[in-house]
């Protein structure tokens, strides 16, 4: 009888447990209301979001120096702060850029997994120590230092449909209403106006200057002693000389608020008992605090802000608190004002988290029906029914206490858990209908009696899937959290699926079924159709177990095409989505101005509100800088396309308008357009080509960076993997040198200190304090009048006064020499570095891109690569997949070792593997899918699906053999018994994963990447494990027999 060979412990305690709940259904209905109220409770709290943070977390240090160029921007603030980036922990790598307008950035970052709050104190901690170090300019400004990714998160545009209001107005308003309360906003990392707000602008003219001998210092001191509000305490305070009633707040001076409370500022009184006002020597007017930038939205003038995330924030629920923000202060806005988002990722999150739940769903029913055909009537069926919403809300449980979320890879994990989960539940209802029809045994004692015979192979079962995932939790880096995702999600199902089939699923058994009834028409042909394949799979079975060589010779070659094709198969990270926006960065020639930036702009904007109307939402353009830096020569674009069921089929998919743009803007006269998708993942740069640096090691300065640039950009046609190798930056920009020269400022008494402050207040404007305006304080900046600042002659105008009085003019003293200076200077650790990129060719991988572009770098000398964001975690990624499938084989080979007390078992089981991942490589390879990321997993879960198909067959074969059968009649039982619940749970986890296949809309491509590769493995995993286990099985064990005897 079957109980003997069963009775070895662990098969007791289980059935042990069964039987318990067996007796007492309630107990274990009780128990599974229990953990769905739970899980009920845990979906409510857990939050929603596209990806987990995979992008490392990143502190951004800014601060900026007025009217310097990068290279002293980089020689007096950037370095002296680098050089206290130290003793930081967990630190991956930091970059930093100094541009011509002032700006000086580092980009810090670090682990996954570390703090962002730790890492903002210690790089703040860090920096402090060196703040003295910085010249006056930037610590009047400040240092700041935030935990933002980096990345435009969202673009928040207004425009004046009316087209009354200038870019300024619009940006003032702006910055005075908008940007301080969206920066309070948690998960807001930092907000960037694309604009500035008003300031008060003093417009010096030197001539004037001149003729009352006055310096820009001057003028500075008297509005700093005119334009301030002193704290002189109060009078009749305690303690007192007698009692008095007198007692007041002393206040002197007060801010200025109009212009011409500043246009009536004294500089000095003359010797005849007049004065010299600031409207005597300077134009006075409330302007914009820089002039650098101008935007329009769909042609209107509009100002708009960029919003970075905080490392670490949810994005849907920022967002869902920044648009409630925007909501109640749009109530507000004045008559004509629109708010409009010209990039916002939101909507792309919501649609395709909506998307999977449904695919979700779809995949329950497909399932339910697929259990219907085979076990053909309703009580059956309803048993593995109910064990899914049981084990779904518990797993959301598991998530929701190990402090994970709801989002694509755990919804995916989902979906696939969902096939696996019914088969636990139908091997228990098969096997209990079987017994009730062969051996007339009433529900009660069938559903005992079956869990003695299965709960080993159940247990088995769950071991190995979860052995399979089990090893992809450990992984660090960024595909570390990808696989944590998936691993910790469907271990969890797969347990509780475990323990359900243990507790509930026998429980129901015995409640619920009834012994049969007799079949329906559509059943007794369904039964008949198997019943012959039954006999034709077995006569198969017969042929190979026959002609083993053949077989074994066939096995060999079909394992050989698989490795042929998965070395074909081209690798990448993360597949790019149709995010339903664009973004497009262009250049003019050098020195360019603004208006010529301008027209392109119009002519961009044109073609896509002309061309692509049916596509386009909006366009938005910023003309002044873009991603590579700032510049009158530059300009981006954010453009929001409709709703992706507003354009349906692939010619108006993101790729294809992208693709058409590029088309019509290559052969552009007067500019370099490039149209971009936006990354596919937060935080790991702006677009989805490869990233890296090249570094001077030696420190031979920036010209011999650019020369071993251009030689490997004259390399690079040699490869086909890559393409558009190029810098991130700007060519240099003319610089005009003032050299002054001492010994004559010597001579005509002027201080050195003197000197510059003229110089950089004349050109480069400073900034003296601050104002009042509407309530609100803001800047008082003095600068040369246009007129004065025009060419270099102009120097000439402007004087410095001497010791004795006299205005001395620059020509004096000074010569001027033309040169050249780099718009932004890049360092990467430390070293001067150049940022470049290329993109990987259509067809190429990006893994083979990235190892031609090492090759290509390591024959130049002095120089060395660096890879960064997208580029960095794929590096990581591509060594740890092969390690991860071996670890996990080895794991699933131990586990099964140890359930089944034999060497041999595991042997045949492990030979089903390469099977079933023939199917995911083929399916991939022919629907010109690459390896990545959602491959690996794909394929490790196929790993686990053949596995536990060869396991149903080898389990009841060993078994057969104990009781005395011949190796190859043992084979061929376990296949016949065990061919009906191996074709239903294959045929239930296909149409588990058929809605992916299908899928369209939002996040589409992923889907279908994670759902053809599954199905290919399903069916390749199932029709040859079928075929060839028991071979495999039969000569496993005869080989082990030899050596035995």
């Amino acid at each position: 009888m079957l109980n003997q060979i069963l009775a070895q412990p662990h098969h007791v305690t289980q059935s042990m447990l069964s039987k318990f709940f067996i007796e007492r259904p309630i107990f274990a209905g009780v128990l599974a209301i229990i953990v769905m109220a739970f899980g009920i409770f845990s979906t409510l709290g857990l939050p929603v979001e596209r990806y987990p943070d995979i992008a490392p977390p990143r502190i951004t240090v800014s601060a900026t120096y007025t009217g310097a160029s990068a290279e002293t921007v980089e020689e007096s603030v950037t370095q002296v702060l680098e050089q206290q980036i130290r003793g930081l922990d967990h630190l991956l790598y930091f970059s930093s850029s100094s541009d011509s307008s002032g700006r000086s950035r580092i980009s810090i970052s670090f682990e996954n997994g570390t703090d962002p709050d730790t890492a903002q104190v210690q790089v703040q901690n860090a920096i402090n120590s060196a703040i003295n170090r910085l010249p006056e300019d930037v610590q009047r400004q400040g240092v700041n230092v935030f935990k933002s990714l980096g990345d435009t998160h969202m673009v928040i545009g207004l425009y004046d449909s009316a087209g009354h209001s200038s870019n300024i107005e619009l940006s003032d308003y702006m910055m005075t209403h908008l940007e301080q309360d969206l920066a309070r906003i948690e998960g807001v990392g930092e907000v960037d106006v694309f604009g500035s707000q008003y300031a008060m602008r003093i417009w010096l003219n030197p001539l004037k200057l001149k003729q009352y001998a006055l310096m820009p210092s001057d003028i500075r001191a008297a509005v700093e002693a005119q334009n301030t509000q002193v704290a002189a305490g109060s009078i009749g305070d305690l303690p007192t000389a007698t009692d008095q009633y007198l007692n007041a707040k002393v206040t002197s001076g007060s801010r200025l608020k109009t212009v011409e409370e500043f246009e009536n500022v004294i500089l000095k009184s003359a010797q005849d008992g007049s004065f010299v006002y600031l409207k005597d020597v300077a134009r006075v007017e409330l302007g914009a605090e820089n002039y650098q930038s101008f935007n329009t939205i769909n042609g209107y003038p509009s100002a708009a802000l960029g919003i970075s995330l905080a490392s670490g924030a949810n994005a849907l629920a920022t967002s869902a608190l920044i648009q409630q923000e925007i909501d109640h202060l749009s109530k507000q806005l004045p008559e004509g004002y629109k708010i409009v988002y010209p990039r916002d990722n939101t909507p792309f999150v919501k649609e395709s988290m909506k998307e999977v739940v449904k695919t979700l769903i779809e995949a329950i029913i497909l399932v339910v029906i697929v259990m219907f055909l085979f076990l053909q009537n309703w009580r059956a069926t309803l048993i593995p029914t109910i064990t899914v919403p049981v084990v779904i809300l518990g797993t959301l449980t598991v998530l929701y206490v190990l402090g994970m979320t709801i989002n694509t890879l755990t919804l995916f994990a989902l979906v696939l858990a969902i096939g696996l989960l019914v088969d636990d539940a139908i091997v228990v209802v098969e096997n209990v209908e079987r017994l009730m029809h062969e051996q007339q045994l009433s529900a009660k004692q069938a559903a005992i009696q079956s869990m003695q015979e299965i709960s080993g192979a159940l247990v088995g079962i769950t071991l190995v899937l979860t052995a399979v995932f089990i090893p992809m939790a450990f992984f660090g880096g960024s595909t570390g959290v990808i696989y944590r995702q998936f691993s910790i999600t469907l271990v969890a199902a797969m347990s509780l699926s475990l323990l359900v089939a243990l507790i509930l699923t026998p429980a129901l058994c015995a409640l619920i079924l009834k012994p049969k009834q007799k079949t329906a028409r559509w059943a007794a042909w369904f039964n008949q159709k198997l019943e012959n394949l039954k006999q034709h799979y077995l006569r198969s079975s017969n042929w190979t177990l026959q002609h083993r060589a053949i077989c074994l010779v066939i096995f060999v070659a079909l394992i050989g095409v698989f490795a042929l094709f998965y070395r074909a198969l081209p690798t990448s990270f993360i597949p790019s989505e149709d995010q339903g926006m664009l973004t497009v960065q262009f250049k003019l020639q050098e020195g360019a101005p603004l208006s010529k930036s301008r027209e392109v702009g119009e002519t961009i904007r044109a073609y896509f509100i002309a061309q692509e109307q049916a596509n386009v939402d909006l366009v938005m353009i910023r003309y002044g800088r873009n991603f590579s830096g700032t510049g009158q020569n530059l300009g981006q674009g954010f453009i929001a396309l409709k709703h992706w069921d507003d354009r349906p089929g692939s010619d108006n998919a993101a790729q294809a308008i992208r693709e058409r743009a590029m088309q019509h803007f290559q052969r552009h006269p007067d500019a370099q357009i490039m149209i971009g998708m936006p990354a596919s993942v937060r935080g790991l740069g702006q677009t989805d080509g490869l990233q890296f640096w090249l570094r001077d090691l030696n420190g031979q300065g920036r010209d011999y960076l650019e020369q071993q640039f251009q030689s490997l950009r004259s390399q690079a046609d040699r490869y086909s993997s890559f393409a558009n190798l190029d810098k991130k930056s700007n060519p240099e920009k003319a610089e005009l040198n003032v050299n002054i020269h001492q010994k004559q400022a010597m001579a005509n008494g002027l201080s050195q200190g003197a000197i510059n402050s003229t110089l950089s207040a004349a050109w480069g404007g400073s900034y003296i304090n601050d104002f009042i305006d509407r309530g609100r304080i803001k800047r008082v900046i003095m600068q040369g009048d246009a007129e004065f600042r025009a060419t270099p002659e102009d120097l000439q105008a402007w004087s410095v006064r001497n010791a004795n009085g006299q205005m001395v003019p620059f020509g004096n003293f000074s010569t001027l020499s033309w040169g050249g200076g780099p718009e932004v200077v890049n360092r990467f650790m430390g070293y001067t570095a150049l940022e470049m990129e290329a993109d990987t060719a259509a067809g190429a991988s990006s893994g083979q891109a990235m190892q031609d572009i090492q090759q290509l770098v390591d024959q130049q000398d002095g120089v060395d690569l660096a890879w960064s964001g997208l580029s960095f975690e794929e590096k990581q990624s591509s060594n740890q997949a092969l390690l991860l499938y071996l670890v996990s084989i080895g794991f699933i080979f131990l586990c099964l070792a140890a359930l089944y007390e034999s060497w041999t078992i595991p042997t045949a089981v492990m030979s089903a593997i390469p099977l079933g991942i023939g199917g995911n490589i083929l399916f991939s390879y022919l629907a010109g899918f690459p390896n990545d990321i959602y491959f690996q997993i794909a394929l490790l879960t196929t790993i686990g699906l053949s596995c536990k198909n060869a396991i149903l067959i080898v389990e009841f074969a060993s078994m057969a053999q104990q009781q005395g059968r011949s190796a190859v009649e043992a084979a061929l039982e376990g296949a016949s018994l065990r061919l009906r619940p191996i074709l239903m749970t294959s045929l239930a986890f296909g149409a588990g994963v058929i809605p992916l296949v299908f899928a369209f809309g939002a996040g589409a491509v992923s889907r279908q990447e994670i759902g053809v590769s599954v199905l290919g493995g399903v069916i390749f995993g199932t029709v040859l494990v079928l075929i060839f286990i028991p071979f495999m099985y039969v000569l496993v064990r005869s080989i082990f027999k030899l050596k035995q005897a």
